[in-house]
């Protein structure tokens, strides 16, 4: 039988792992070994919305919060639209995450997660929470904010692009969200040749924090973007 897409993600999601050595002070979060529920959460979802083997869109973050997907195992989705917009509860923690509200506001207004999901896929480069310790404790931290960070993830993060195409996604064009996510993305893809063309979007955390009255134009922006 063959699998599908949903399958595929959940193969990938139950063996990823990073062993290799970070700078000091940086440590990698797997939020499928951390909670059990993540495991069982994240399955449901993909079930729920990709249980097919539609071509879809790639859609690219920079690498899970520790309140997003760094608890529910899904992109760009805390535990309260987890809950509201796909109807899958989390008991054993509940998260709040600012750039889960652009999304799923947006996802509203591109159709609704059905649609969204059978389009897009979500995720990251690096697919695991990085935190990086500070004086007030640990904190989220970028792959990029650290050159001897990117150094040392950047082979990791081919590898896991390469993966995440094999998929069944569509290379002709990529959706970035950041810019300066996208320019170490495009070191990447000049080595790696993955993509044929990089199309960048504001990150939604930088809407929301920043440009919030204007996150209509945003969503417009988005939109237009993915249906063109």
């Amino acid at each position: 039988m063959n699998k599908t897409f949903a399958d595929e993600v959940i193969d990938f999601n139950k063996n990823l792992t990073y062993s290799n050595e970070l700078p000091e002070g940086f440590e990698v979060l797997n939020p499928y070994l951390n909670n059990p529920e993540t495991m069982m959460v994240m399955q449901k979802f993909y079930h729920k919305y990709y249980n097919d083997s539609n071509k879809r869109k790639f859609m690219i973050g920079i690498n899970p919060s520790r309140h997003g997907a760094g608890v529910t195992g899904v992109p760009f989705t805390d535990t309260k639209r987890l809950d509201s917009v796909c109807g899958i509860q989390m008991k054993s923690v509940h998260t709040h995450e600012v750039s889960s509200v652009f999304m799923y506001d947006m996802i509203a207004e591109y159709g609704g997660a059905d649609l969204f999901y059978k389009d897009v896929y979500i995720n990251s480069p690096f697919p695991l929470a990085i935190v990086r310790k500070t004086k007030n404790g640990w904190l989220n931290a970028n792959y990029y904010d650290d050159k001897k960070l990117f150094a040392v993830v950047k082979n990791f993060m081919i590898d896991s692009l390469e993966k995440h195409i094999s998929l069944g996604l569509d290379t002709s064009e990529v959706f970035i969200l950041g810019k300066k996510n996208a320019d170490f993305i495009s070191i990447l893809n000049k080595e790696a040749k993955l993509f044929d063309k990089m199309t960048v979007l504001e990150h939604p955390r930088y809407i929301q924090q920043y440009k919030s009255k204007e996150k209509q134009l945003y969503i417009d922006k988005y939109i237009l973007a993915l249906k063109k």
